[in-house]
Order: structure tokens, then sequence, then C-alpha cells
């Protein structure tokens, strides 16, 4: 109730203003993003009603904008693909359920805390799916840019629809072509000019605008003989807002549709937060994660019923609304409203805007998908990074975008696993000059102790090189060294499991039945939980656990005094000194 009555005028006029400002943008925004999806644009502006109002609401970032994104809408597309597109009635319907599952991955993800896993998914997984769609939503765009009809069908491999549209098609429209030309140079100047003189970002309404007038003037965008216009027009919007509808559930699509809609949960899941914690870092402010996946998850379930496209984090929206000072989710509250008001306004007027201008404008936003920056950064940074971005694109632009992300996850994780499970062990000496360090080529052994220091995760996927490390230990302690002392050190291995656990205490009993000491360094509070758990006090003497402390080595040099102590018989003292490196 404390943050409800500091809301006062001040944040009020920055989000006013700010809402209006992301809202000129959402609009073209919202209708290319459906055309992209192969639906009405109605849906599209639906969706930056409902799905940015809903996530607005719920969610944890103050400037993230939610809506339909170019992203998304790709991966609708190929989602939506096995339905025959002549059958709108069907195609619809499918859509409004995809939503719905959609919404319904997510908010599951967000109960279960499983947001945490899309931090094992690869940037470069993205990266590659990025350069996919931008390539594939350029292509898709040629037909209306050049003003001939798109031929093939969903079902066909894109490559080859793109083929026969261009050449084996309608003859090109010059008008078409100008227009989609005209586009695109004011798209680039506007935003040159937008960047240089710090005017409002309203660069797509006004090319938009500019565009409409260059066709209504000349007389293309006018029905002549026949009703037809020289070139196409964007499709009528109703005068209407969002009304609630419940899908058709035909239980012969779940599966295809199943198999989008996860591909969309997890892309829409990255793509919010990527958008939230960049900008999160430069207000410092604090996310909830959880939060955010279970707002992204209720837009779109709530989206599913009120007949709108699917969205996530708008980059573009989210960007806008933060750089025109924005302080709360309020903002997005007021860019939806804004957008349903010039729908019940202006929706009459889009029969002026010119199809071939949208496409244009598609092309640009095609070109800003990719950082070809980062993209060559990352192909140059390792094999593991090259592959897995042109695995994911290859997928994506020769079969589909949907499968290309979950290839891209599978892949990601399958190799993650083998990375994390690297467990290092390394063998520390006690020097002369009483230095603890790693032993190098000339140490002579101790005679009396071993200094083991392990590393890495302790998960079970490490159990093997565990097994390893812990069968070179016992080889060179030697069946003669019954008095010898053992120090294994343990401060730097994290997420111990039962697995490893167990490895580690058959360990542990083993050397003391033959007589070795053994002192666990550095001992983490998860490890010595589990411990504790599986009744470890019982028989471990607890004079031998040197618990992690606040300082680096500290630990570890206690356990060391107390072995040279316990082999030369007498009491530890603080004059045994040692510092390790």
């Amino acid at each position: 109730m404390g943050q409800l009555f500091q809301y006062g005028w001040i944040k009020g006029r920055a989000d006013l203003i700010a809402g209006l400002t992301v809202a000129a943008i959402s609009f073209p925004q919202a209708i290319a993003y459906a055309l992209i999806a192969g639906v009405d644009p109605k849906f599209g502006v639906y969706s930056a009603i409902v799905v940015t109002t809903i996530a607005s609401i719920f969610g944890s970032s103050s400037h993230l904008i939610n809506g339909p994104t170019s992203a998304i809408s790709l991966l609708v597309f190929t989602a939506l693909a096995f339905i025959d597109p002549e059958n709108i009635g069907q195609l619809y319907q499918a859509l409004f359920l995809l939503g719905v599952l959609v919404g319904a991955f997510q908010i599951v993800i967000a109960v279960f805390r499983l947001g945490n896993l899309t931090r094992y998914i690869s940037e470069s997984v993205i990266i590659g799916f990025m350069a996919a769609a931008a390539f594939l939503l350029a292509i898709g765009q040629l037909g209306n840019a050049l003003g001939v009809k798109d031929k093939g069908n969903g079902h066909m491999q894109v490559l080859r629809r793109v083929w026969l549209t261009l050449f084996h098609g309608d003859a090109i429209n010059y008008r078409a072509v100008i227009i989609s030309a005209a586009a695109v140079v004011l798209a680039v100047v506007f935003r040159k000019a937008v960047q240089r003189f710090g005017l409002p970002q309203i660069d797509m309404l006004a090319v938009l605008i500019v565009t409409a007038l260059i066709a209504y003037l000349a007389g293309w965008s006018v029905p002549g003989v026949g009703g037809r216009t020289a070139v196409s027009v964007a499709a009528k919007v109703p005068r209407s807002l969002p009304t609630p509808h419940i899908p058709d559930v035909n239980t012969a699509w779940l599966p295809e549709l199943s198999t989008g809609a996860l591909a969309i949960a997890f892309v829409g899941i990255i793509e919010a937060l990527s958008i939230a914690k960049a900008i999160a870092h430069q207000t410092q402010q604090k996310l909830d994660y959880n939060r955010q996946i279970m707002a992204e998850g209720l837009a779109n379930l709530g989206g599913g019923f009120f007949q709108s496209l699917p969205g996530s984090g708008s980059l573009s929206r989210s960007a806008i609304n933060f750089q025109s000072g924005a302080k709360t989710r309020f903002s997005g509250i007021v860019s939806a409203a804004t957008v349903a008001v010039a729908l019940l306004l202006f929706a009459p007027l889009l029969r002026y805007v010119p199809q071939p201008a949208l496409a244009g404008l598609l092309l640009v936003i095609a070109a800003r998908l990719v950082d070809f920056k980062r993209l060559i950064y990352t192909l140059k940074a390792s094999r593991y990074d090259a592959g897995l971005v042109i695995v994911t694109a290859l997928t994506g632009i020769a079969i589909d975008l949907d499968k290309a992300v979950l290839l891209g996850v599978i892949l990601s994780i399958l190799l993650f696993v083998p990375r994390a499970a690297k467990l290092k062990a390394t063998e520390l000496v006690v020097t002369p000059e009483r230095v603890v360090r790693e032993r190098v080529r000339g140490d002579l052994p101790d005679a009396s102790t071993v200094i083991y220091d392990l590393e890495g995760e302790l998960f079970f996927g490490a159990a093997p090189e565990l097994d390893r490390h812990l069968a070179d230990l016992t080889d060179r302690i030697g069946a003669e060294d019954q008095g010898k002392i053992v120090i294994l050190r343990l401060k730097r291995v994290r997420h111990p499991d039962v697995v490893c656990i167990e490895r580690i205490e058959h360990f542990l009993r083993e050397l003391t039945d033959r007589g070795v000491t053994v002192l666990l360094a550095g001992l983490r509070p998860d490890a010595a939980a589990i411990l504790k758990n599986v009744g470890f006090q019982s028989w471990f003497p607890a004079e031998h656990v040197f618990p992690e402390e606040d300082r680096e080595f500290s630990a570890t040099l206690k356990a060391v005094r107390y072995a040279h102590a316990k082999a030369a018989d007498r009491p530890a003292t603080q004059a045994d000194l040692y510092y390790l490196v």
C-alpha cells in the first residue's frame, strides 16, 4: 500500500508520456507482426492490448513491455503451418489454442520454479535462432514487396515456396516495388533522424503515414474498376475491442501445437528475461524472475481467451519505454489503453496502408533483428559456440523454427553436462618454506601427508570423474602407508548430491579401515548437511572436519597444521605457520 500512496503526479506524468510514446510504435508493429504470423492484423492489435495489459499488471520489471514480437510471430507461423491457410476458421481457432498452450507451459515453468533452467540454454542458440528468424522473415516478405502473390502452401519448405513465388508466379508489380523501396529508405532515414535529434520514436508510424499518402495521391490504393487497387492494401481491422472467446479444442492438433507452444514458451521466457535483465542492469531494479515468467504465462493464457496473438517482451518497445522515462509498470497499461482507443478511432484508415509498405518495414525489422557484430564475435569465439549457432540457424531455415529452438535447447544441455562434469583434482605440497601450493615436477612427496584439492560440480554427472580421482588418490597412498594422513580439500566443490557424497563416504570408510587418517578441509554447509543426513557424524571423528571459513584458505591451513602436529605426535600450535598460494 505504501508504494500505492507514493505514486504521485510526477511518476504518473512520466508513465503517461512513456505509454503514449510506446503506443505510437505498438500499433504499426502489432499489424506487421500479425502479418508475419500469417493471421488477421486485428489479432496482433488485440495482443498489443490484452497481452500487454496482463503482463504489465502481474510482471516484475518496471519497464518491460509485452505483446507481439517478430521472433514469436515467426514461431507462430511455423507452429500453424500444418493448418490449411485457406481454412480461416480452423487457422484462427488453432491460433487461440496455441496461445492458451503457450501460457499453460509458462505457468507450469513458473509454478515449479524452473525458470533458472533457461540459464543452461546457450546464448549461441538464441543468436542462431535470431539469424534464422531474420532470414526467414526477409525472404517471406519478398512476395509482398514485389507485389506478387505467394505460391505454395504451409506444408512446403519455406525456400521452395519462395522459389515458386519468385520464379513461377505473377509478374512483378513495379508500383509495389516503388512503395516497398520507399518504405525501406524512409525507415532508415527517419531512424537516423530520431537518433540524431532525439525525436520521439514514432519513425515506423511516420513511414506508414508517408507511404500511405504516396500511394493514395498516386491513386494506387484507391479501388478502381472491379474494386481492385493497383497495390495491395492492409486487411481491414474492425473498429471493435477484443471479446472473450473459448477456443475450439481439436485433439488432432495437440501434438503439432504442443511442439510449437513449447518452443514459443522457451523463446518467450528467454526474450522477456533477457530484456528485463538488460534494463534492470541500468536501473538497479531487483527483478523477481519467477514472477515475471508467471506474468508471461498469464498474459498468453489470457490472450488466448481474447483472440490475441501470443507475445513476449519486446526489445524495441521496452527500450522506448525506458528511454521515454517510464517509472512503473503503469506505462504498459497506458500503452495498451492508447492502442485500444486508436483502434476505435482510426481502424478505418488502415485500409489505405499499402501492403508493400508493411513488407518494406518488415525487411528493415529483419535486418535489425541480427546483431551482426555479436554474431561474428560468437562464430569466432570457439567451435562449440560456432557449432551451436550454425546448427540452430540451419535447422531453422531447412526445417522450421520451433524444432530449431528445441534442438538448440537439447544441444545446450547435452553439451553443458559433460563440461560441467569436469572435476579437477590437484595435489598440493608444503614446501620447505612452509608454503602450501600446487605440486610441480621436482617436488618431493611429503612422507606423512598427502593433500588433494577437488574443484568442480559435485553432481551425479561428475561421479565417474570423482571415482577416477579418488582411485588415483588411493593408489597414491599405497598399501604400506597405514600411518599416512590425507587432507581432502572440498572448498571448491559445488552442488553435491547423494551420488557423489556416497562415493566420498565409501572412500573415507575404505581409508579409515586401512588405518589412514583423512581430514576434510573447507567442508561447505551444503555438503556438511548431506553428510549429517546420512549419519556421517556417527562414525567420522568431528576433529577431522575443518568447515569452510570466511577466509579463503584458513580451513585448509588449519588442517595442514593439525596433520603435521599429529605426524609429529604433538599438539598443533600457532607456531605452525603456513601460507597457501
